[in-house]
């Protein structure tokens, strides 16, 4: 959902998400959330955005303007989900006989807030507390992990194989195949729209569903920055390591941000470099669309780009 931030205002302006039954689709200032219900028809969530730097000026910095897009980006995330899970389970309902509206489907504050806080620990526990751990029982059987550098590497590319087997695993979830599904959909129509101009369910049918600039080449990439940056901790004690990595995430996110902004704008080897192991991912995390899920992602795009063109922005296809 970052992706419209990463290229200056000439260049393509859209990015999108994969929610529960649909797919969200932003622009700078505008987004939408397009969902399917049980019985085909379609819910459509819409808001006007300003850019956190237009809201915070000291949030136009380096480092500090990848902060306030990355937050707004998982704000904006947590409310398309929230809409999608309610839309995608809610059928519309007739009058009831004594006159009264039915009371709509709703997930409560403290549902979500449970979820985000086990998201989180889980997120603690399986990408820092496993990896050092196990870095560390490597390091007190072998001593060339004694080694900063050495340990940081064991400690990385465990790190990306617990990644990479976390996806494969939920990859097999039948829920999880749905959700790819639209992810594919997001991508292609995405690409239909920067090559052709227009959106249709034949043209992008046609495109691809890989594409460069998918979030997951930003979360290899924090692995890979990760991984750097660790060799600067002080701590040499369990505790602190662990402690060290928890504190540096905001500025691991932020020099990762700088550093897919960088490359995006030179669109050279360094972007081709950058974008190839998401690309290679994303046959784990996108799979083929049908055209319903294409005709979704359609109205999601369509309907970001009206409220952007409302508000006086122009969509501009590179």
């Amino acid at each position: 959902m970052a992706l419209p931030f990463l290229q200056g205002s000439e260049e393509i302006l859209v990015g999108g998400q994969a929610v529960i039954e649909g797919v969200m689709m932003r622009s700078p200032h505008s987004f939408a959330v397009a969902v399917r219900r049980p019985n085909g028809s379609m819910a459509v969530s819409q808001e006007f955005l300003d850019r956190p730097s237009e809201k915070h000026r000291w949030l136009k910095y380096p480092i500090l303007r990848g902060l306030g897009v990355l937050g707004q980006a998982m704000a904006l995330g947590i409310k398309a989900l929230r809409f999608s899970a309610q839309a995608a389970l809610e059928e519309p309902q007739a009058p009831a006989a004594d006159g009264k509206e039915e009371k709509k489907l709703e997930l409560s504050n403290w549902i979500l807030a449970l979820n985000l806080i086990f998201s989180l620990g889980f997120f603690v526990l399986f990408y820092k507390f496993l990896p050092l751990y196990l870095a560390t029982l490597v390091k007190n059987r072998w001593a060339p992990a004694e080694n900063l550098v050495v340990f940081n590497l064991i400690d990385g590319s465990i790190r990306i194989l617990l990644f990479l087997g976390f996806l494969t695993a939920i990859a097999q979830m039948k829920d999880i195949k749905r959700i790819f599904e639209y992810h594919g959909a997001e991508h292609k129509v995405v690409w239909c729209f920067e090559r052709h101009g227009y959106t249709s369910v034949d043209a992008a049918r046609g495109c691809t569903r890989f594409h460069p600039r998918c979030g997951t080449s930003f979360l290899l990439v924090v692995m890979g920055i990760a991984m750097v940056l660790y060799m600067f901790l002080p701590f040499r004690s369990f505790a602190g390591k662990l402690v060290g990595r928890i504190a540096l995430l905001p500025l691991i996110a932020g020099v990762s941000y700088e550093f897919i902004r960088f490359a995006a704008k030179s669109q050279g080897r360094l972007w081709r470099w950058a974008s190839q192991p998401g690309l290679w991912l994303q046959r784990i995390t996108t799979r083929e669309p049908n055209d319903a899920q294409l005709e979704t992602a359609i109205k999601a795009l369509e309907t970001a780009m009206e409220m952007e063109k409302s508000r006086g922005g122009e969509l501009v296809v590179a």
